[in-house]
This record gives structure tokens, C-alpha cells and sequence, in this order.
């Protein structure tokens, strides 16, 4: 099968479309014929190595992975033996390791049934943006008020239907390009980070959900009401070659965390088919959309992935594996 793969850390040139052994389902697995994929910032970490501190979990002097890409959508080609919900035929998505490629195996415990109302193009684009945004809302209330840093990216787009749909009042914090589509996503206020700082001109936050790393603990929690919570998530795309990148953030905020006032989490992944099955309820019901801003087909994923990397893309890009029943819209 094709499939694209790396052997050593660099800029987009390092991947390659290469022939690979279909793998086979095995115990709880199943295999599913990939439709679509979708490019994440994750992939972008991968691909680089970076932040170098990262690289003992990606592998030391190159990624262990060696197929990119984790989101995925498609049909079950094949089941293991202990598999018991689904069925080869069944139209599924969810995260797995090694998604830019023909096939890929994924335990039965991370793969859902896909949106019905979604082509295999806008569910490849669901799954780890749409957890991510889920597991940063999940107890917000109705009534609450919420600021989205990064809210036109791919996390961020999701975050803010996610909120809204939760009955949250909701600031959305982006650049002036991407004003009006996150306006479109239902943001109640919008700020342009580029003329307004939010961490003087929205006080009063319940919640804070960073996605951007890029502001310190203190300009965070200063939008914040007195017991509010503040929610990091990593952060998206950077000029490369860090040490530690967003993760000083994220170490910082777990060492200070017992001292400070307001609440701060540090989101883990966390995939199962119960989040893919609240994402689905919520996009049958219209409440969530996702958005994708660019598509390309598997021999472009370079050319996907340097778009991720020098164009800051809006909201979601995705990767057209195999042909599908229908046609993708740009926005």
C-alpha cells in the first residue's frame, strides 16, 4: 500500500510517498481503508522533532513512528478476532498512529461510527481537534463565560461551537483575517489579538482554554474571574528548533498549579469511542460543523504540511486518501 513515511527529523522534504505492507488486524484491531486524513500540528511536532526535549518520546535520532498522520476516516476493510461492535462495510472514525496511507489499524476501543451527515473528508477532521476542544469544555455550564485563545485553528474552530452548543458566553480571540469566520461559528464577542490584548480587555473569564502557548501564566489567569480555570492545550505551529516550545508552559503551569488561586489544567489525551460518540451527537444535531480550509491528495502531503507550517491554516487541512461518494468544500 502507499503510505507517507519518514526515517529522520526535518522540514516537509523529509516525507515521502513509499510502498508498505498492509498491515492486518489482529485480537481488537480493525482495518479500515482510509479515506481521508487529517494534518495536525501533532504531525508537524513529529515530522520536526520538536521540541527536542519530545524527541525521548518520539524516538531519539529519528521518529519511531514511521508513518505520519493520526486522524483518520474510512471504511472497516477488515475486523480481528475479538472485535465485537463493528463490522467490515462500517463507515468509522477515529485516532490511530500511521494515517497517511492506504490502510491503518486501529483498536476497536478509539473508532466510532462517523457523523452520517459528514463525507469522509469533514470526519477525518473531527476526531483529535474535536476531542481536544471536548475534553478542554467538558464542565462548562450554560451561563458561563469563556475566552478561546486560537480560536480560528483547527482545536479552536471546534471550541467555540463546542462552548456555544454548552450554553457558554463566548470570546474568541484570532487574527483580523479570520474575524469573520469565527464569527460565523457563533463567537458572541471576537477579539483581534493583533489590536487588543485580551488579558486587559476581557476580565471576568469562568474559563480561559489556551491553544496557542505563546502568553505567560500570568497574562492568562489575568483574564480570569477569581476562581476561574484556565485550560492548556500544547500549542499549534512554531518557527522550529526549540528546546522545549510549548511545553515550558506546560511544565511551568504544572509546578505552580498548587500555589495559584484559580484552577489550571493541563490537557492529556485521552481517546475513546465515548468522545467520538459525543462529537457525532453533536454534529447530527448541527450544533458543531467542522471546517476544513484546504484539501490535497496523498502524493501532496508535503505541500499540506508546508501550508500548515508557512501559511497558518485556518481551521482544519485535509488529506484525500481515496476517492469517496463526495465532493469537499473549501471555505
Amino acid at each position: 500500500m502507499k503510505a507517507i513515511t519518514q526515517d529522520r527529523y526535518g522540514p516537509p522534504d523529509v516525507l515521502r510517498l513509499t510502498e508498505v505492507d498492509r498491515p492486518a488486524a489482529r485480537g481488537a484491531e480493525v482495518l479500515v481503508r482510509v479515506h481521508a486524513a487529517a494534518v495536525n500540528a501533532a504531525d508537524w511536532h513529529y515530522m520536526r522533532g520538536d521540541p527536542y526535549l519530545a524527541r525521548g518520546m518520539m524516538g531519539l535520532g529519528a521518529p519511531r513512528t514511521k508513518i505520519r498522520g493520526v486522524d483518520f476516516a474510512g471504511r472497516v476493510a477488515a475486523v480481528g478476532p475479538d472485535v465485537t461492535r463493528l463490522r467490515p462495510g462500517d463507515e468509522v472514525y477515529g485516532e490511530a498512529r500511521g494515517t497517511f496511507a492506504d490502510y491503518v489499524c486501529a483498536e476497536e476501543g478509539v473508532v466510532d461510527t462517523m457523523p452520517a451527515n459528514l463525507t469522509f473528508a469533514q470526519a477525518a477532521a473531527v476526531p483529535m481537534a474535536g476531542n481536544t476542544a471536548l475534553l478542554g469544555l467538558r464542565d462548562v455550564q450554560p451561563g458561563q463565560r469563556v475566552l478561546i485563545n486560537g480560536a480560528s485553528g483547527g482545536v479552536g474552530t471546534f471550541a467555540v461551537q463546542i462552548a456555544k452548543a454548552f450554553g457558554a458566553e463566548v470570546t474568541a480571540v484570532c487574527s483580523h483575517r479570520n474575524v469573520e469566520l469565527v464569527g460565523s461559528l457563533g463567537a458572541d464577542r471576537i477579539v483581534d489579538y493583533l489590536r487588543e490584548d485580551f488579558a486587559r480587555t476581557a476580565p471576568g473569564q469562568d474559563l480561559v482554554f489556551d491553544l496557542v502557548g505563546n502568553r505567560s501564566l500570568a497574562d492568562l489567569r489575568r483574564a480570569l474571574r477569581p476562581k476561574g480555570r484556565l485550560v492548556l492545550s500544547g500549542g499549534g505551529v512554531s518557527t522550529g528548533g526549540s528546546v522545549v516550545g510549548p511545553m515550558g508552559l506546560i511544565m511551568k503551569a504544572r509546578l505552580l498549579a498548587p500555589f495559584l488561586r484559580h484552577r489550571v489544567q493541563v490537557l492529556s489525551a485521552r481517546q475513546g469511542t465515548e468522545n467520538l460518540a459525543t462529537l457525532r451527537d453533536l454534529i447530527e444535531s448541527g450544533k458543531v460543523k467542522p471546517v476544513i480550509d484546504r484539501s490535497y491528495p496523498l502524493a501532496e502531503t508535503v505541500e499540506a504540511i508546508r501550508y500548515l507550517e508557512d501559511e497558518h491554516a485556518r481551521a482544519k487541512v485535509v488529506i484525500v486518501v481515496a476517492d469517496s461518494h463526495s465532493d469537499d468544500a473549501n471555505i
